[in-house]
């Protein structure tokens, strides 16, 4: 399946929309993806900034779990108090932070 250009035409955004929240809602509990592998997973590599946007403009009573989307480096790239509340969020899940980081070769999902 050819992979359209996640900008540019309106229609264009909204199926990049909803491909990454459709990839966002399958996230499993106690499991973790980046930015660039979120992007990946909904048809449009090398698009992680694109993911961060729209997960930035998620409403603020989203049950979609944002939460469990971290960057590259396996750490929360918010600022406070939002970066508190993902913390909080990821250990009620049993994901365990070392100085900050998540390990990642234990807590990434690869479907």
């Amino acid at each position: 399946m050819p992979v359209e250009p996640p900008f540019n035409a309106p229609e264009t955004n909204s199926s990049a929309l909803a491909r990454i929240y459709r990839v966002l809602a399958s996230i499993p509990s106690g499991r973790v993806v980046t930015y660039g592998d979120l992007a990946e997973m909904a048809g449009y590599p090398r698009a992680a900034r694109l993911a961060g946007q729209i997960l930035r403009k998620l409403p603020k009573d989203t049950k979609l779990p944002w939460h469990r989307v971290i960057n590259a480096q396996g750490r929360i790239s918010l600022p406070e108090p939002g970066a508190s509340r993902q913390r909080k969020r990821l250990e009620h899940e049993g994901i365990i932070l070392l100085k900050g980081r998540v390990d990642m070769a234990k807590y990434r999902w690869k479907p």
